[in-house]
């Protein structure tokens, strides 16, 4: 007992130190009592990296005490792991610690448990477990800021111990990272950790990129070191001519947003000239001015480079004034100028306001709510993780109501998305709308700094669905569409069951069948959220619903059959593809063609499927053949006789650390002796899709290839389409 109590006290002074202040006796109980409660709790377990599992969340706890968070959340996160990872109730969490703790340690559970391990791309059952993961983790954010922030510290951690695990993992991670909870740290201010996610996400992904430019930076940062000292001088003898109390700092972009800023300008590294920039810090904003005004004087500004985030703020809370100046060396040179509550601000975001329970001012509870708003309008509807991705990572513009109050837009906004962010009802009575006091169409690009001012007939029909061809904003689709639903709701379920007429006559069954079938198909029923008949019917009508992609499910391309099945199983065609390699229930000399949705190959396991061109043949793992009836399936096997020469094409689905890995992969398929028939690129943030075409005889000759290719170094993954 003496030996934990002495390893709490060096503890308890390290989040003292970080936390830079005193702890009362109340916090110093809580504290003590979570940390021997999780110290207790994770015996005996430990990390990849070979040390006790405890060090993990003593370290959790020791990153949100340099964010400056309260006691609850500091205890909350030595306690995050117990409930999933040692069986401790909830319950038992309450008890002891209160309510607070509790829902942030319940918050930080749920989100662990959702194990978001697969790659976040992939549109598949899996990307439905990856939707509702990031639902569950808007909703948690929306009950309580602080789940989120633990989180955020929970995975830094983890990112910095990541070189413990194995590759493949490094990058799952890391690409979770980078598309997810980086974005979240940006939204939520906490400039801190989402650099160094970004930076620790960027050396896993792209580790020869990271290195390359890594050195650049370091270089630059040496060469430039003694002219930098040389412009602070300058700067601050005219602020103390002023009488301007402040501190200069130089910082530098970290690598990642100077090699996302490399790519979206196509510009080299020589050619960012904002990677090296000075800051100062001032005692108030009014300083901060005085200051902007001082620099102006020693050095002349470029035209179009001043934006004043002091006025203006960014969507999450961020607040400074950049300003780029000719030096008396005639280089280019970015400031900041901020105060010290702004530097605390931008450094650790919302995590700032719980330094002295002064709690979170309304403004700066934007994100938060926008995320409540994305929850209960958006993520349940949405089946592509890229609308919320879109969500986190968008462009915005700023505009003005007429009254002078901001509103953030994305990127692209029209008056349309205006109008529904001011009210539902404003948008659904939209007549027009004035941009800087002049008419504009709704189809106008709404740009940084507009006067939007909205036209309103209260006797207007409501939207029209026109308007989603100009709506930019998902929010603004969804109450458009949500109208025109809720009006015209009967026509639209009429409209809905014509359209299953049609289908079930199509594919020569019944409706009550058509019907079942589809309930009964989760993956249907999940991607178009149909949650009873009417919603099947209602969705269809709108056009929500493809028929073709009912169609689909039974094997149809929206064309009625043609004959009937039977006819298909009796029928004898002409031999036309001597060793094609396929016997039909033991018989040769019927027609068969390859289906290309999976592209069987010599040596697979297959199936035959009667359909209008005869008999298809599928690998038996086909995704589309799995609601076909039985009546439609026939034996097929393989003839291994007289086809040494046959080749079989199959399509490869293969992620790249960047195109350079390409002629790594033409050396090792021509090594094979295998032939590419076809390739696609297609560049990701994170790495570059590669899709293949590829000629091989048999699947043994394919499994030797795509070890192959497994095994190049700069292939993230590697597999069959």
């Amino acid at each position: 007992m003496d030996k934990i109590n002495k390893e709490f006290d060096l503890y308890l002074k390290e989040i003292k130190n970080l936390l830079e202040r005193n702890l009362n006796t109340s916090e110093i109980e809580i504290l003590k009592k979570a940390y021997f409660l999780a110290k207790e709790a994770h015996e005996g377990q430990m990390r990849a990296s070979g040390e006790p599992f405890f060090e993990h969340p003593k370290e959790v706890s020791k990153i949100l005490a340099e964010l400056k968070m309260d006691i609850e959340s500091i205890s909350s996160a030595l306690l995050h792991d117990v409930v999933e990872d040692c069986n401790v109730n909830i319950e038992v969490i309450q008890k002891e610690f209160g309510d607070d703790i509790a829902r942030i340690v319940d918050g930080v559970t749920k989100i662990s448990n959702l194990k978001l391990n697969e790659k976040l791309n992939k549109v598949d059952m899996k990307s439905l477990e990856k939707i509702e993961t990031i639902r569950k983790m808007l909703l948690a954010m929306s009950n309580d800021i602080r789940v989120i922030i633990v989180k955020l510290s929970d995975r830094l951690h983890n990112m910095r111990t990541l070189q413990y695990v194995p590759q493949k993992k490094q990058i799952i991670k890391a690409q979770e990272t980078l598309k997810i909870y980086a974005p979240i740290a940006h939204r939520l201010g906490i400039h801190k950790i989402k650099a160094e996610l970004e930076d620790l996400s960027f050396m896993y992904l792209y580790p020869q990129a990271y290195k390359d430019l890594k050195n650049k930076l370091e270089e630059k940062i040496k060469n430039v070191h003694d002219r930098m000292e040389e412009y602070k001088e300058i700067i601050l003898e005219q602020l103390k001519k002023h009488n301007i109390k402040s501190s200069l700092q130089g910082r530098s972009k970290h690598l990642y947003s100077i090699w996302e800023k490399m790519l979206r300008k196509n510009k080299s590294f020589d050619e960012i000239y904002d990677v090296i920039a000075l800051r100062i810090i001032t005692e108030s904003p009014t300083a901060c001015y005085a200051a902007l005004g001082v620099v102006h004087s020693v050095w002349r500004p470029v035209p179009g480079r001043i934006k004043d985030y002091i006025a203006v703020p960014k969507s999450n809370g961020y607040r400074s004034i950049h300003t780029t100046v000719i030096t008396n060396k005639g280089e280019t040179l970015e400031i900041q100028i901020r105060d010290w509550e702004m530097h605390e601000e931008s450094e650790y975001g919302l995590a700032a306001h719980w330094a002295y329970k002064q709690g979170v001012d309304s403004k700066k509870l934007y994100f938060v709510k926008r995320l409540m708003d994305l929850h209960k309008e958006i993520a349940q509807s949405a089946f592509n993780l890229n609308d919320i991705e879109e969500e986190l990572s968008v462009h915005e513009v700023f505009v003005f109501t007429p009254k002078g109050e901001i509103l953030h837009l994305p990127y692209g906004s029209t008056p349309i998305d205006f109008a529904y962010a001011i009210h539902t009802n404003v948008g659904n009575h939209f007549a027009g709308a004035k941009v800087n006091g002049k008419i504009v169409p709704i189809s106008y690009e709404l740009q940084n700094g507009d006067i939007v001012e909205i036209i309103v007939n209260r006797n207007s029909p409501g939207p029209s669905i026109d308007w989603l061809k100009y709506a930019k904003s998902s929010r603004t689709k969804h109450k458009i569409k949500r109208y025109y639903r809720l009006k015209n709701e009967k026509n639209l379920e009429e409209k809905g069951r014509e359209k299953i007429r049609e289908i079930a006559k199509d594919l020569n069954i019944s409706i009550d069948n058509l019907i079942h079938d589809l309930k009964e198909n989760q993956v249907f029923c999940e991607k178009n959220n149909v949650k009873n008949e009417n919603e099947l019917y209602i969705r269809l009508g709108f056009g929500d619903i493809n028929p073709k992609e009912i169609y689909k499910l039974f094997e149809k391309k929206d064309e009625q059959i043609e004959q009937k099945n039977e006819k298909f199983i009796t029928q004898k065609i002409n031999y036309k593809k001597k060793g094609i390699g396929v016997i039909v229930d033991g018989q040769e000399g019927i027609d068969i063609y390859f289906a290309k949705c999976c592209n069987p190959v010599l040596g697979d396991d297959i199936i035959g499927i009667v359909s209008r061109r005869g008999i298809g043949v599928h690998r038996e793992n086909c995704m589309n053949i799995k609601e076909v009836p039985q009546s439609r399936v026939v034996k097929v096997s393989w003839i291994t006789e007289d086809i040494v020469n046959s080749k079989y094409v199959t399509h490869l689905l293969i992620e790249l650390e960047d195109k350079s890995v390409l002629n790594d992969i033409r050396r090792v398929v021509k090594n094979e002796k295998a032939n590419i028939e076809m390739y696609e690129t297609s560049r990701k943030i994170d790495r570059v899709d590669l899709k293949l075409r590829l000629a091989v005889k048999d699947v043994q000759h394919l499994m030797r290839v795509l070890t192959a290719i497994k095994n190049i170094k700069g292939v993230f993954n590697v597999r069959r389409s």
